[in-house]
């Protein structure tokens, strides 16, 4: 049923239970995994030019470390790859192109008000994927 996983990672906190959750699923199904971290385009433009170069680095560093916690986090291979654009767009296209069955993926669960002022990448891939998008909240006291 589900022959490739495309799990998306921002190395935070929140997506620590998606990356369980994914690898177990992919255990159940022999699954092929993709762990994919997007540099998000936006961060490194909106600051100054004289620190985006550095900018960029420290999100590429981020990206090692966050890609490397789901390869340590499985005994299988896992296929990690880093984009760098607009997260949304990247993780839809990465799922396309590998033809991806499912993207998992964190949120930390904002509603209401806080959602429209910060806006949600899980969101937006729900929204924009071609592939169903399994996302995983993170569960108080976490």
């Amino acid at each position: 049923m589900f022959d490739t996983i495309v799990i998306a990672t921002d190395g935070s906190e929140s997506v620590e239970r998606a990356v369980r959750v994914a690898l177990d699923l992919a255990d159940r199904f022999d699954s092929e995994v993709h762990a994919l971290y997007v540099v998000d385009a936006g961060e490194i433009e909106s600051s100054p030019e004289r620190l985006r170069d550095e900018m960029r680095d420290a999100l590429n560093e981020r990206a090692d470390e966050a890609l490397t916690e789901v390869r340590e986090a499985t005994s299988d291979r896992v296929t990690t790859a880093v984009r760098e654009g607009r997260p949304a767009t990247e993780i839809g296209d990465y799922a396309r192109e590998h033809d991806a069955d499912v993207v998992a993926m964190g949120t930390r669960g904002r509603h209401g008000e806080n959602r429209f002022l910060i806006g949600s990448v899980a969101e937006r891939v729900v929204r924009t994927c071609p592939v169903p998008v399994l996302t995983v909240r993170q569960l108080d006291g976490e």
